[in-house]
């Protein structure tokens, strides 16, 4: 445990048996959707599902103290694989006592496998069956090559309790080809990642690939059934382009469907308000994404009356608080929304800092009422009624 971290996650002074590291319970089904409640289990603590996941890139979640985060309810967070390697180094972050020690946090991490970061590097990389050689242009420029069995090597140095496979991510819209392709090579490169991942303290989640493709999903998730016994899946490839509806034609079923139940189900980089709900909806457990915070600092705030931009001259005189009944640091704490958009239109930091805990605030307890609504089993209601509410403009 650290004094600026999570205090145990699974209790206070509680130990994780080891023994229950990374299977998955389900508490709950929803009777009128596929929507579940369940417990994942870590060595830094258990994770109720469904759970949104805030994104620490670079061992930090912009602005927001880890203690600040625990305050608030976070279960688990993410740090960015890419971005650790290249600055400091997986090497100093292990000799920091890993990624938790590194930023103080005691309770579970997720790292992703850089994959999606490098492959945004346009025409600055190349692929091959042995893995791929990019240039980080956003740092030194130099090239570096990654295998899967470099990619493993890494993770496994920053020491995060769940990490991601490499994978190859394409863009919408793509050909069928390069979508298939991707699908060949990230299966290929499963099963490498698979062998060369060998810390047992650490879970390494399959990686479900293929485009608005229900085809190539299936191929992919078959692949990696086939491949090993992955404890938790990440599904890919959405949100890079393509409009929320064309998203849910292949993902409903994909996961409703065909995805193992007994394993978690995690949709990388999907974080506004609506899309969770409806994810849930399908049965996905795990969501993350930047833009609670990226706009935040840019002056874009949650709030049940749908998203809400605080540059706008409206909000001068505004006394209340970004959200009526909200219990986040800022709303709770009485900041107005007069105050943050002065904040936000002299560009001071405090007001991207304060949107951010709201917003982070919003999608945690979004996530906690609809594992209740779950376990009650009147997610379906939960689902009409967000639906016809003013909360769910916020695209």
């Amino acid at each position: 445990m650290y004094e600026n971290g999570c205090a145990g996650l699974a209790g206070a002074g509680e130990v994780v048996d080891e023994s229950r590291w990374f299977t998955y319970d389900i508490v709950a089904e929803d009777p009128k959707t596929h929507a579940r409640a369940g417990v994942f289990h870590t060595p830094h603590g258990d994770i109720p599902t469904p759970i949104f996941m805030p994104v620490g890139t670079k061992s930090t979640v912009k602005g927001i103290l880890p203690a600040t985060l625990e305050q608030m309810g976070t279960k688990i967070l993410l740090n960015n694989l890419y971005h650790l390697s290249q600055r400091p180094g997986a090497d100093l972050v292990a000799r920091m006592g890993d990624v938790h020690g590194f930023m103080r946090w005691g309770g579970p991490i997720l790292t992703d496998s850089g994959g999606f970061q490098v492959f945004s590097h346009e025409e600055f990389f190349k692929l091959s069956n042995q893995g791929v050689k990019f240039r980080a242009v956003d740092y030194d420029g130099r090239w570096v090559e990654w295998t899967p069995e470099e990619n493993m090597a890494i993770a496994q140095k920053l020491g995060s309790d769940i990490t991601m496979q490499l994978d190859q991510c394409v863009g919408y819209p793509a050909s069928r080809a390069k979508v298939a392709r991707s699908v060949e090579l990230s299966s290929m490169w499963a099963d490498r990642c698979f062998a060369a991942h060998t810390r047992k303290d650490q879970a390494l989640f399959g990686i479900v690939q293929g485009g608005m493709h229900l085809d190539l999903r299936l191929r992919s998730l078959q692949h990696l059934e086939d491949a090993g016994d992955f404890p938790g899946y990440g599904i890919g490839g959405y949100s890079v382009g393509e409009d929320h509806e064309t998203m849910f034609e292949s993902l409903e079923p994909l996961c409703a469907e065909y995805m193992p139940k007994g394993k978690p189900r995690y949709l990388m980089g999907v974080g506004n308000p609506t899309t969770l709900v409806r994810g849930v909806a399908c049965g996905i457990d795990m969501f993350d994404c930047v833009l609670p915070t990226r706009t935040a600092r840019t002056g874009t705030a949650f709030s049940n009356e749908g998203r809400i931009n605080l540059k706008n001259a409206r909000f001068r005189d505004d006394p209340r608080p970004l959200d009526e009944g909200c219990g986040c640091p800022s709303c709770a704490g009485g900041f107005s929304r007069a105050y943050i958009h002065h904040l936000v239109r002299q560009k001071e930091m405090l007001g991207g800092i304060l949107i951010s805990q709201h917003n982070i605030w919003y999608l945690l307890d979004l996530m906690r009422r609809a594992r209740e609504s779950i376990i009650a089993g009147t997610y379906s209601d939960f689902v009409s009624d967000w639906m016809s509410s003013s909360a769910s403009n916020d695209y």
